[in-house]
């Protein structure tokens, strides 16, 4: 370990891990190490079930009804990966697909007054949903027309809109579409989290719709991709990608100092040996003297034994609850 290298990263998360590949490609000499002993950070796939047991300290090991403990991975913050998104344009690139096996969402639903709808994100969806009433369908209709022909490049697709000036709300009012298609446009097709990018313009927002309807077209039943085994997978695909060019992983290295001269990161020491580098790239949990905690986000794993209501018996799905459904 008493070397010198072009870049050092510590954490295995996503992030992380397409430096690493991305670097170790372009010939860098790289470093990677987590005090964890498994990849993904805290974005990690757990496996097998009695780890997940253990790292939440519930007791005993998982009743025998859920089967073999290794047929599971329980992934600690699921994410979904847009069909035609960049991740997925990255991952096509840089050929880690061979790596990866991924299977498409089965659906996408909304809540609204108590119950489950799927989200309509086709023209035909739109006039088949029982989200609307008929005048509100063919208005939708039209607004997602629009969508589908906009181009911020061409001018003649915006329909007296600026996409730089005009607020999305101002675009809402132009198709004259009513507080439920609102809703569920911003937090189910455009995937906005508040309401606040009703005010900001249209551009982004037209755009995330954009992507929604073109990577629901690659695969039909929704947008939404997810690896086989977890998400774990993905930062092991570009683990192994860095692998292939020559990049050294550490797992379970615990990270004792990081050792700065003159204001300039140097090194890392690990368990008494140091290594040198150029440049350290980490995940903040490595420095929380350098980072301030800002907010934090609640999650729940719930483990069912059934499907979900009102969602056709998907095998998989989202459900988005927009915020104003729950006060």
């Amino acid at each position: 370990m008493n070397e010198e290298y072009d870049v050092i990263v510590l954490g295995t998360g996503l992030t992380e891990c397409i430096v690493s590949g991305i670097m170790s490609v372009n010939g860098k000499k790289v470093l990677h190490m987590d005090r964890n002993p498994y990849y993904g950070g805290e974005s990690a796939s757990i496996t097998p079930l009695e780890d997940l047991y253990k790292r939440f300290k519930l007791p005993g090991p998982p009743p025998a009804s859920m089967g073999r403990g290794r047929d599971w991975n329980v992934d600690l913050i699921p994410k979904f990966l847009m069909a035609n998104g960049q991740l997925v344009k990255m991952l096509l690139y840089t050929e880690v697909t061979r790596y990866l096996d991924f299977k498409v969402t089965e659906g996408s639903f909304v809540y609204k007054g108590g119950k489950t709808y799927k989200v309509p994100s086709t023209e035909a969806e739109a006039l088949a949903s029982s989200l609307m009433g008929l005048f509100e369908k063919r208005r939708f209709r039209k607004f997602l027309v629009y969508v589908a022909n906009f181009d911020e490049k061409d001018p003649r697709t915006f329909e007296g809109i600026d996409p730089k000036k005009t607020t999305m709300r101002d675009v809402y009012k132009k198709f004259d579409l009513g507080q439920d298609v609102i809703d569920f446009t911003g937090h189910a097709l455009a995937l906005y989290r508040t309401d606040d990018y009703l005010d900001q313009p249209c551009c982004e927002t037209i755009n995330r719709i954009k992507l929604y309807s073109e990577s629901l077209a690659r695969y039909g039943k929704s947008p939404y991709l997810y690896p086989l085994y977890g998400l774990g997978e993905l930062p092991q695909g570009f683990a192994r990608l860095s692998a292939i060019y020559g990049g050294t992983y550490m797992l379970n290295k615990p990270i004792e100092e990081i050792i700065v001269q003159n204001g300039k990161v140097v090194g890392v020491k690990s368990e008494g040996e140091i290594a040198r580098c150029k440049q350290l790239i980490c995940d903040p949990s490595y420095v929380k003297d350098r980072v301030e905690k800002v907010g934090q986000v609640i999650r729940v794993i719930c483990i069912l034994s059934h499907p979900i209501k009102n969602t056709n018996d998907a095998n998989s799905c989202q459900i988005i609850i927009p915020q104003n459904q729950v006060n």
